[in-house]
């Protein structure tokens, strides 16, 4: 998901609707656009932090006495892969448009393309969210359960469970196939994404489901803090306060607060965006058949609420792996007379671990 600039330099030309458009008469007017320089930046970092995440999970992966994170580290590789794949799919399309200087009509005139781009943007926009709620929902099993957890939870299991997530993702995403919503070019002309005009249900399932895993992360990773809080109670009024357990604790904490900032920070504004649109009109500001189009704040407000979505592949792997031990030991540096951190030499655990560990 990376529509990161304005309509190219040379899309002043009018032209006829796009292909599967909402009524798009021109693609922009000429105007201040965006260099190229920040997609092909954008894309690079989502790239090289993904793969750099992967890599790391892999080796985590197959180090022994790896058993017990598998469900963890699976899951986060997972999602470190479908933003990675989101990216490669979509940034290289709106990188062409924007160096072609030509409307998306003329690159598309079949709708094709736009089909395929909105397909992927649906895809790697829902599974993310998708799996990042079954990571909380992990999380929160661990920690609350850890009996039922070490008993039930497994490699193959979370491998199924990923699979049917992906495959929920792919057939929502074919619903425009049977007739059920459609995608559609979207202001200023650079990229394509699902229809909101009109009432769409199928917009409208969209970003409910994607309030939903947010909802259900920000719950399950609530439960997994307060689990936590209570444990670092009970642990101070024992006779040894167990430092090593306030350490992960801390970590764990940090990195559950972070990724509930980032997840509503970076989706939110897009599925609000997107009810409000289902509600307006369908011939709202940005639709009008074959009226010019004109920059207003109400054409741009989708515009930026996707880049925000798009910031998330980005964000994902070092909120979820990279950072932890950085922010962790900056953390402890500045907070450490409140947090009592050991040093910070000391190996950083994952929270799966520790909650394996601990249920043994």
């Amino acid at each position: 998901m990376s529509p990161w600039q304005h309509c190219p330099p040379n899309a002043s030309a009018a032209g006829g609707p796009g292909p599967r458009g909402n009524g798009t008469g021109r693609a922009a007017e000429r105007g201040s656009a965006v260099s190229v320089a920040i997609p092909l930046t954008m894309m690079l970092t989502g790239i090289v932090g993904n793969a750099l995440a992967m890599l790391l999970v892999s080796r985590s992966y197959r180090a022994k006495g790896s058993r017990r994170k598998r469900s963890f580290l699976l899951c986060i590789g997972s999602l470190a892969l479908t933003d990675m794949l989101g990216q490669l799919l979509t940034s290289p399309i709106v990188i062409s448009v924007y160096l072609s200087g030509r409307p998306w009509a003329a690159m598309d005139p079949s709708g094709r393309l736009c089909d395929f781009f909105g397909f992927s943007m649906t895809v790697f926009g829902l599974c993310p969210l998708l799996i990042a709620s079954a990571m909380a929902v992990e999380r929160a099993l661990a920690i609350r359960a850890p009996h039922w957890y070490a008993s039930h939870m497994s490699p193959r299991a979370t491998e199924r469970g990923l699979a049917a997530i992906w495959a929920a993702g792919v057939a929502f995403a074919l619903l425009p196939l049977a007739g059920l919503g459609r995608y559609a070019l979207q202001w200023p002309g650079t990229w394509c994404f699902i229809s909101a005009a009109g009432g769409s249900a199928f917009a409208a399932a969209f970003a409910a489901l994607g309030l939903l895993s947010l909802v259900v992360t920000g719950a399950c990773n609530l439960a997994t803090i307060e689990a936590l809080v209570s444990r670092c109670r009970a642990k101070a009024g024992a006779a040894q306060p167990g430092s090593r357990w306030g350490r992960i604790a801390t970590e764990t904490l940090l990195q559950l607060l972070g990724i509930m900032c980032v997840l509503s920070a970076c989706w939110a504004p897009l599925l609000v965006t997107m009810l409000r649109m289902v509600s307006e009109p369908a011939g709202g500001p940005c639709r009008g058949g074959s009226q010019r189009w004109e920059l207003r704040r109400e054409c741009n407000l989708p515009l930026t609420a996707v880049r925000l979505a798009s910031l998330n592949q980005i964000l994902d792997p070092w909120v979820y792996l990279l950072l932890r031990r950085i922010l962790l030991r900056k953390f402890c540096q500045a907070a450490s007379a409140m947090s009592h951190c050991p040093n910070a030499r000391d190996r950083a655990l994952t929270l799966s671990e520790e909650i394996r560990r601990t249920a043994a």
